[in-house]
């Protein structure tokens, strides 16, 4: 039993208990953030501002640049989304579940090659090319960027990109010693699956804008 439990928790000897007890709140708020997700439930949003906040200051002190650029670009989109999801399209139905258009495709490409170009700009200014995970961080970064920019369009493929990035970060997290925040993304995967078959079902892409 002791392996085990130091195999999890060993890398937060030494940490500051302030640091552990953040990271423990915005796992919880995260949580909470992605079930409300995948119930298409207005309440993604407070919980994930509240789960983002959190975890920039945290990946600010860890100097986990590309983590922490993710977080402050999911805080950003968490006030737009909270925006957009409380629109009308019409009288009476609320912003639609839909699936992406051609041109959405397009700007989600753009949003991916762009994200990968600012943050291979920012890791090469600060000098941060000291590891291999600094070139996973940026893939995963790119593919965030974009998951989280269709979720707050309602676009049901947000979450093909959730999973991919939430199985690669699973490993990553382990290895940067955040055992907590790397069970979190093994749960997020699994409930990202469970959320693209449950947004499937409420697919109105006749309400989509023409």
């Amino acid at each position: 039993m002791q392996p085990i439990f130091d195999f999890f928790f060993e890398q937060y000897y030494g940490i500051p208990t302030h640091l552990l007890v953040l990271e423990l709140i915005g796992v919880v708020f995260g949580f909470l953030s992605v079930i409300y997700s995948k119930n298409n439930n207005i309440l993604v949003y407070p919980t994930g501002i509240i789960s983002t906040a959190l975890f920039v200051y945290i990946l600010a002190v860890y100097g986990l640049l590309g983590d922490m650029m993710i977080n402050a670009y999911y805080f950003s989109m968490s006030i737009y989304g909270w925006y957009i999801w409380t629109r009308k399209v019409d009288a009476t139905h609320f912003t639609p579940i839909t699936n992406t258009t051609r041109k959405e495709n397009w700007q989600a490409l753009f949003i991916f090659l762009g994200t990968l170009l600012f943050v291979f700009l920012v890791y090469e200014y600060f000098e941060k090319w000291t590891d291999w995970t600094a070139y996973v961080d940026t893939f995963t970064t790119a593919i965030f960027f974009v998951g989280m920019w269709q979720m707050a369009k309602k676009k049901i493929e947000n979450w093909i990109f959730w999973i991919i990035g939430d199985i690669i970060s699973v490993p990553l997290y382990f290895y940067k010693g955040l055992a907590f925040t790397a069970i979190q993304y093994f749960a997020f995967t699994i409930i990202a699956i469970y959320g693209y078959r449950a947004w499937k079902k409420d697919l109105r892409n006749d309400l989509r804008p023409a």
